[in-house]
């Protein structure tokens, strides 16, 4: 599997687009969020956006309940849902039409259009493709339990992070099944499918239905 951005990722769904094109692979972009949101507000349309709190933006006609957190900095995009009880630490760049659910925690993330976090999630460190869907209860593992760097893994080839939280990155259109982990580094190719109650290493191919470790089926 190619691991490229390109390859993952449609860019013209994202205001990050152009960051991300100056990286090969998508966990390259992690340090650099927040700076990025920080750079993107300040030059957002003030017809479109306001800014709610100091650094965090939200677009004129997103619905945020009232119970849900916004920490900055952070983009709320257009015609996108923050639903009560969600949880936004902050360096959270969420784009379109995108439901960020009740109890679900962002942080350090990149949504594209179209993104559904809507029950219980949990995504860290993480950048989830064009229309990409986590299930109720699905979440990212972002932190190995022996803190170490976290290494990809993509058949026999490794790739060495050099970062020690490292969540996932979500091809474009990935469905990600209910109560599946998704183990540090992980990546999900564009068009994949993962089984309920999965849990999740290294790298899985495109247009695929993942079932169990070792066991994933091309999709017909």
């Amino acid at each position: 599997m190619e691991l490229n951005i390109e390859k993952l990722l449609d860019l013209s769904h994202t205001l990050a687009g152009d960051y991300l094109a100056t990286f090969t692979y998508p966990w390259e972009a992690l340090a650099g969020i927040s700076d990025l949101i920080l750079e993107l507000g300040p030059r957002l349309n003030p017809e479109e956006y306001a800014e709610v709190t100091q650094n965090v933006w939200v677009h004129k006609s997103a619905q945020v309940f009232p119970s849900a957190y916004l920490g900055a900095p952070c983009i709320i995009g257009p015609e996108t849902e923050v639903r009560h009880g969600a949880f936004v630490r902050g360096s959270a760049l969420v784009g379109a039409s995108c439901v960020v659910g009740n109890s679900v925690e962002l942080k350090n993330v990149i949504l594209f259009d179209g993104v559904q976090v809507p029950h219980y999630n949990y995504v860290g460190d993480s950048i989830l493709g064009y229309k990409s869907h986590m299930g109720a209860g699905a979440i990212t593992s972002n932190v190995k339990a022996d803190k170490k760097p976290v290494v990809i893994k993509d058949g026999e080839n490794l790739y060495e992070t050099g970062r020690k939280k490292v969540g996932a990155t979500l091809g474009d259109f990935a469905d990600i099944g209910c109560n599946s982990v998704l183990n540090p580094g992980t990546v999900i190719g564009r068009r994949t499918s993962v089984y309920p109650l999965s849990s999740v290493r290294g790298a899985v191919p495109p247009d695929c239905i993942y079932k169990a470790a070792g066991s994933v089926a091309e999709r017909q």
